[in-house]
């Protein structure tokens, strides 16, 4: 394995000491052992919590070999020195690592460097005792085989089981920049509260009450202020997926012509909504009890490991689920009111009351008022949505693969794109599946004729008709009001995403680029996905020393010591670089010329010839397999040619690359077109062939669960691996109805067998391609996984002669 930490703090002798002090590794026992073999013996002692008998310890000694012929016990008890060869052979071992099949006992350093763990500094082949401390702290440091730091490991043996009720451990404790785990779990509090929101999207005449469970420290009973991690999530309180499925929309339809028209951004800008808002409910009666609970949230693994860590979690739904009032609207503007509503009444500024009668109302008096909101896709999305409001009280958003703006999740470039996997969602389909209002029979009997009414106004104005940019995706892009944004930004997304694409966050960490505030982006291989319970990163070390920074208030270096960019490695296992930037402006560009079956490096000295075609209709039989089997249609699509897609498809190779090409950023597509019917759409995917072991399209799971705490949840350990040899691997892709040439909303003429400039940017992408692959483009008109899928008797011609392809790269 490889491991990489990011978020291991540089911490000074004098701290270190003062830190071990603190979680009591060095006490008064320890501080008077004079050797260090007495005092490596006595860390380790400590370091098995379940074994308190001496006789244990060195059972468990026993079965630790120091040396090639030594176990710990024997040469602890023998030796009053602790070679360095000693300590990282006992290290490894207590980390996981298997001797002889990990590391030799001969040469452990060589196992610590191939590993990529930190070794602490030493003047001589042996540990001083000064020294031996420094090394026993960045030990506790360091990450274990499972990827979590050996002191999270000892946790969850019940290292910290004593700290629970001590009223000498100042709470919250620290460790090397990041909070530790020192709260009992089960003594957790669970609270219910019905905030009042200042919207009225059911039309009663009352605000909307919002539906609020907590999960806060036992200690915050006694007067402990601690900070929030809010989860704002749609699925929360349960889905209607039948619901949904019916609603799918058939993408088996045509393509079809649009009235020409032509729209300035003012056309389309949706207008600020200022309804009437219905007055406060009067408070009757005050309490800082709550009187309703509940047993099980349906929570997140990384709230779940920060609840053992003294932070508090806030889970919502939000307008139109179950036990809160209102409706669904898909990202506007109501369910970002909605949003920071919860916000707010956690940072003091919003009234929630204990029940649904709303007559006495519960502060969130023990919250610190620093919140984070943490969540992946619609979950992340509210976040982000959140974070653009500039709403106090919100002080880190941890968005993982959210979308920036609707349009880009639904739409692409003048067309209906469908959510990889999805085909046929939409924004009302969405809707439709988290209205959990609907399960409650008697809610849903009040409620119904109104949420019919809204979902048919939802259909009607996201216009799967045209597919055009209009005021309804207007309302659902946040990135107009990036500018407001005053939390930092932790920022994570899936390179190979195509259920939330790259545009996403690439527009996101654009549009902050400039802002004076923090912000950190990681870039990962996987799909749609987590990664807090990664092997190869300290994913959630690096959220951890985040939060200790942002929600604590501690000087920990987490601004600068975490890298702008983290990005994993496409080309092999367990590899993350950093980066100062992703899709920066001063990436040099390289041009590539379209040739017949070529990308031949610009400039080029002999010019194009002719059109080149190709026609998207199949065959009936070949068009119905590929609607149930879009897998096969991709890999016939990018394939070599004398298979089914000839004909319907255009593929264009470099010749095989003299040095590995880093792409990062947008590549850019720009040629000459014409169809001989007035409707057409072009469809791109830039390819890496050449025949590798790649990384499995999903992480593996590794069989070895990760406990967030002692007695407490638990996370599956995954990792991404290689698997067979493939010829190809889809880069990145992107859309353009050519009725868009100019936007998104103003619809161009398209004269039969006329061509027509166009220039379409691609989704954005970090890529290595190795040296000896090719770099390849592909064009073709129907995705099956994405488009609709008319089967129309379209033929498209590209003119070779001003053809081009400009990528992104990183300077050698």
């Amino acid at each position: 394995m490889r491991n990489q930490q990011f978020a291991i703090r540089p911490t000074t002798p004098a701290q270190a000491l003062a830190e071990l002090h603190q979680i009591r590794f060095l006490d008064t026992v320890t501080d008077r052992l004079t050797t260090p073999g007495a005092l490596l013996k006595a860390f380790y002692a400590k370091s098995w919590p379940e074994f308190p008998a001496t006789s244990s310890v060195d059972a468990q000694l026993a079965n630790l070999m120091a040396t090639p012929i030594d176990d710990a016990s024997t040469f602890l008890a023998a030796h009053d020195n602790v070679p360095v060869t000693v300590f990282y052979n006992l290290a490894l071992q207590r980390l996981n690592f298997a001797v002889g099949h990990d590391f030799d006992l001969a040469d452990p350093l060589a196992a610590m460097t191939k590993i990529q763990l930190p070794v602490s500094p030493h003047a001589g082949r042996d540990f001083t005792l000064a020294e031996l401390k420094q090394a026993w702290y960045l030990l506790l440091a360091t990450h274990t085989k499972t990827g979590q730091i050996f002191l999270d490991q000892l946790t969850t043996h019940g290292y910290f089981a004593p700290f629970y009720h001590d009223a000498g451990v100042t709470k919250p404790l620290l460790f090397n920049g990041k909070a530790q785990a020192v709260f009992d779990t089960n003594d957790l509090l669970r609270d219910v509260v019905y905030v009042e929101s200042p919207q009225d999207t059911d039309h009663d005449g009352k605000r909307d009450l919002l539906k609020v469970e907590v999960l806060r420290p036992a200690e915050t009973a006694d007067g402990l202020k601690v900070p929030v991690l809010f989860t704002s999530s749609p699925y929360n309180q349960g889905t209607n997926d039948a619901e949904g499925e019916a609603l799918t929309h058939n993408v088996n339809v045509p393509l079809t012509p649009k009235q020409p028209v032509q729209r300035t951004l003012a056309d389309v800008t949706a207008p600020d909504s200022n309804p009437t808002i219905p007055a406060p409910r009067p408070v009757t009666a005050t309490t800082r009890t709550a009187e309703e609970h509940f047993a099980r949230e349906n929570s997140y693994t990384l709230n779940d490991y920060f609840l053992a860590r003294g932070f508090a979690v806030a889970y919502a739904a939000g307008i139109g689920t179950k036990d809160s009032d209102g409706l669904r609207t898909t990202g506007d503007p109501d369910e970002t009111i909605s949003t920071t509503a919860v916000i707010e009444w956690l940072a003091g500024n919003r009234t929630a009351f204990t029940t649904r009668a709303a007559t006495t109302a519960i502060a969130a008096w023990w919250s610190n008022q620093a919140i984070a909101m943490t969540g992946r896709s619609y979950l992340g999305t509210l976040s982000t949505a959140a974070a653009t409001t500039g709403v106090k009280g919100l002080k880190t958003v941890i968005s993982e693969a959210a979308i920036s703006s609707w349009y880009d999740y639904y739409r692409d470039g003048g067309l209906v794109i469908a959510p990889g996997g999805f085909p046929g969602e939409d924004a009302d389909v969405l809707a439709e599946e988290v209205f959990s209002r609907q399960q409650q029979a008697g809610a849903y009997h009040r409620i119904q004729g109104k949420w019919q009414a809204a979902l048919a106004q939802i259909t009607h104005d996201q216009d799967r008709t045209t597919g055009n940019y209009n005021r309804f995706w207007d309302a659902r892009n946040y990135l107009k009001h990036a500018q407001n944004i005053k939390a930092d930004l932790l920022l994570v997304h899936g390179l190979n995403d195509w259920n939330v694409k790259p545009r996403n966050v690439n527009n996101l960490w654009n549009a902050v680029r400039d802002l004076p505030v923090t912000k950190k982006l990681i870039l990962h291989q996987g799909q749609h996905i987590y990664i807090n319970a990664f092997r190869s990163i300290d994913y959630t070390d690096i959220v951890n020393l985040w939060l200790t920074h942002e929600l604590l208030g501690v000087d920990n270096q987490a601004e600068t010591l975490l890298p702008n960019v983290i990005i994993q490695d496409n080309t092999q296992p367990e590899h993350w670089q950093a980066f100062p930037d992703w899709d920066a402006p001063t990436n040099p560009q390289r041009r590539f010329t379209l040739r017949e079956g070529e990308l031949i490096d610009a400039p080029v000295a002999t010019p194009g010839t002719g059109a080149i075609s190709f026609n998207d209709q199949l065959p009936a039989k070949q068009f119905d397999h590929y609607t149930h089997h879009v897998d096969d249609w991709q890999a016939a699509l990018l394939g070599d040619k004398h298979n089914a897609m000839d004909n319907h498809r255009l593929i264009f190779k470099s010749a095989g690359l003299d040095h590995d090409l880093v792409l990062d950023g947008k590549p850019t597509v720009n040629l000459r077109v014409a169809v001989n019917q007035p409707v057409g759409m072009l469809s791109f995917q830039l390819v890496d062939y050449g025949e590798a072991k790649r990384l499995k399209a999903s992480p593996t799971p590794l069989r070895q669960a990760l406990d967030l705490g002692y007695h407490w949840r638990e996370d599956s350990l995954r990792e991404f691996e290689l698997g067979g040899t493939t010829p190809w691997h889809l880069i990145t892709k992107g859309h353009r109805n050519l009725q868009n040439r100019t936007n998104t909303y103003q619809v161009d003429e398209l004269k039969p067998n006329v061509f027509y400039d166009l220039s379409v940017t691609l989704q954005p992408t970090h890529h290595r391609l190795l040296a000896g692959h090719q770099l390849g483009l592909v064009i073709y008109a129907t995705d099956f996984g994405m488009t609709v899928r008319g089967n129309q008797d379209l033929q498209y011609s590209i003119q070779l002669d001003t053809a081009t392809l400009t990528v992104p790269t990183l300077a050698d």
